[in-house]
C-alpha cells in the first residue's frame, strides 16, 4: 500500500502509515486528458490535472481538481509537480501519462528537429515521469502508471510514421517497466484507443504537416479529408474523451487491472487484419483510402 510521505525530492522521505490515492494526469487542457480528470475527480479521488498552461483548465479547478503548470519536456517543471503532490500526499498514487501530440507528414519531410520534438514529448518526457514517481510507489509497495497509447502503436499509417514511431516505443517501455515493477507491487497500465473524437488533437496534428515543395499536397488533402470521417463524433468505431476517461478510472481503481485495455474497434481489428493480409493487399488498401494523387 502506498502512505503519505512528506518529501524534498520526488520519491525521497520518511514513510507514515496511510497510501496516497492522489491522480497526477499530464496534458489535461482538452481530449482524454481533460475528461479523465473529471471523471476520477468525480469517483472521489483527489486529482492533479497539469497542462503547460495552467489557464487552460481553470474549469478543472471549478470542478475539484488541483491544477499544475507541467511541461513534461522541462525537466525543472517536471520535477517541480511531483515535489507538489508529495508535498501534501506523500507520494503520487496513480500517474496517468496523457501529454502527447501526432506529428503528421511523408517521412521524406519530417525533419529531424521535429522527430526529436515528437520524443521529446510523446517518449522521453512519458519514460522521466515515471521515473520520477517509481521511488515514492515502491517505498509504499503500491501505485499504478497508466500510459496512454495508440492504436498507431500497433500498426503505422500513411502520413503517421513519426507519431506511430513514438507510441510503438511506448508499447515497448511499458511491457519492459510492467514486469521490472510489478515486485515492488507497482501496476502499469497501457491504454489503445483507436480513433478518438477530439478536435484540439486533430487541429494539431493538421497544423504539424511540414510546409515543403507542395510534392505531398495532394496525398495531403486526401487524408485530410479520410481522417476528418474517422474521428468526427458519432462516426461508427470511433470513441469519446469520455469514453476513454472511463477506461482510465477502471484502471487507476482496480485491484488488479489488466495489462493492457483495447478501446475500440480500430485496435482490436486493424492490428489483426494489418498482420494477416500480404502487404501488397494493405497497400492497395491505403491506396485507396488515402491516394497520393
Amino acid at each position: 500500500m502506498l502512505t503519505n510521505r512528506s518529501v524534498s525530492e520526488p520519491g525521497e522521505g520518511p514513510a507514515t502509515a496511510q497510501p496516497s490515492r492522489a491522480v497526477l494526469i499530464t496534458g489535461c487542457s482538452s481530449g482524454i486528458g481533460h475528461a479523465a480528470a473529471l471523471a476520477l475527480a468525480r469517483s472521489g479521488l483527489p486529482v492533479w490535472a497539469s497542462a503547460r498552461q495552467p489557464e487552460s483548465i481553470a474549469d478543472l479547478r471549478a470542478a475539484g481538481c488541483r491544477t499544475l503548470q507541467l511541461d513534461v519536456t522541462d525537466e525543472q517543471s517536471r520535477q517541480a509537480a511531483v515535489r507538489a503532490v508529495e508535498a501534501e500526499h506523500g507520494t503520487v498514487g496513480a500517474l496517468v501519462n496523457n501529454a502527447g501530440y501526432a506529428q503528421a507528414g511523408p517521412v521524406e519531410e519530417i525533419t529531424p528537429d521535429m522527430l526529436r520534438r515528437q520524443f521529446e514529448t510523446n517518449v522521453f518526457g512519458l519514460m522521466r515521469m515515471c521515473q520520477l514517481v517509481l521511488p515514492g510507489m515502491r517505498a509504499q509497495h503500491c501505485g499504478t502508471i497508466v500510459n496512454v497509447g495508440s492504436a498507431a502503436g500497433l500498426m503505422s499509417a500513411p502520413g503517421a510514421a513519426a507519431y506511430s514511431m513514438t507510441k510503438w516505443s511506448v508499447e515497448a517501455l511499458s511491457d519492459a517497466l510492467r514486469y521490472e515493477t510489478r515486485a515492488f507491487g507497482v501496476r502499469v497500465v497501457l491504454l489503445e484507443p483507436g480513433g478518438v473524437a477530439s478536435t484540439r488533437f486533430m487541429e494539431t496534428e493538421t497544423a504539424s504537416w511540414p510546409s515543403a515543395d507542395g510534392l505531398y499536397n495532394q496525398f495531403r488533402e486526401n487524408r485530410s479529408r479520410r481522417l476528418a470521417v474517422w474521428t468526427r463524433d458519432g462516426a461508427p468505431g470511433v470513441s469519446t474523451p469520455e469514453d476513454v476517461a472511463r477506461v482510465v478510472v477502471r484502471a487507476v481503481t482496480a485491484r488488479a487491472p489488466r495489462a493492457r485495455y483495447k478501446i475500440g474497434m480500430g485496435p482490436r481489428l486493424l492490428p489483426l487484419l494489418y498482420r494477416a493480409l500480404p502487404a501488397g493487399i494493405w497497400d492497395a488498401f491505403w491506396a485507396r483510402l488515402m491516394p497520393m494523387n
